[in-house]
């Protein structure tokens, strides 16, 4: 790395309600593919624009701790859930970005499905000076192929932000948008929780150790 170079770390913010090998997988290959020191997983308390989880916070936590144990470069970070009130992620994004100085940038990876309604998140604007943003597809959208499908206002801002290469994001602070190729498993936390409520199998769609946890506790039954 050269000196005119940021060290990258990753921030996956998301309910994680629960966290599956869909979510794991996107990390995975994002931290290959960008080279990230670290990927922070970081559950929602209580979420802006989504409806409260099933499970408890502390449930979510536990549940992200034991799906990435085995990976060095996967955190939790659970300031969100220790946080009171509702969730913004631009609260996390000025912490982190404090906490970590002005030779790390932050890359926060999202969802096609979230990014589209970016411009609704509370301080929106100002979350181009806190990070990268890392938008990964999700089965169904075609923001890759298509950015003319942003809202007008996010158009207007993001329009100078794209970029295709790694290396313009480890020499710029902040404000880029990169779209990282990823393999996109159609697995939603939603179909887990119904086949789990409804005594049906999920093996294969959270780790062994997840799913113990979860029958353990009683959770989404």
């Amino acid at each position: 790395m050269s000196k005119s170079e940021f060290s990258l770390i990753g921030i996956f913010g998301g309910t994680f309600d629960p966290i599956h090998y869909g979510h794991l997988r996107v990390a995975e290959e994002i931290v290959e593919t960008i080279d990230l020191q670290k990927m922070y997983f970081i559950p929602a308390g209580n979420p802006w624009l989504r409806p409260v989880p099933i499970a408890s916070s502390q449930h979510r936590a536990e549940i992200v701790q034991i799906a990435i144990q085995d990976n060095p470069r996967f955190i939790l970070d659970k300031r969100e859930i220790n946080r009171e009130g509702i969730s913004y992620s631009v609260d996390s994004l000025r912490e982190l970005k404090q906490e970590f100085g002005k030779k790390t940038v932050l890359c926060f990876v999202i969802g096609a499905d979230a990014f589209i309604k970016l411009a609704k998140w509370n301080n929106w604007r100002e979350t181009f000076n806190l990070c990268h943003f890392i938008i990964v597809a999700r089965p169904g959208h075609q923001l890759i192929s298509n950015h003319d499908m942003l809202p007008i206002k996010l158009q207007e801002e993001c329009s100078k932000r794209w970029v295709s290469s790694v290396s313009s994001l480890r020499s710029s602070n902040n404000g880029l948008l990169f779209i990282a190729p990823t393999t996109m498993l159609d697995i939603s936390a939603t179909t887990i929780r119904a086949r789990i409520a409804a005594g049906e199998s999920v093996r294969y769609l959270v780790s062994d150790a997840v799913l113990r946890y979860i029958k353990a506790n009683q959770i989404y039954l």
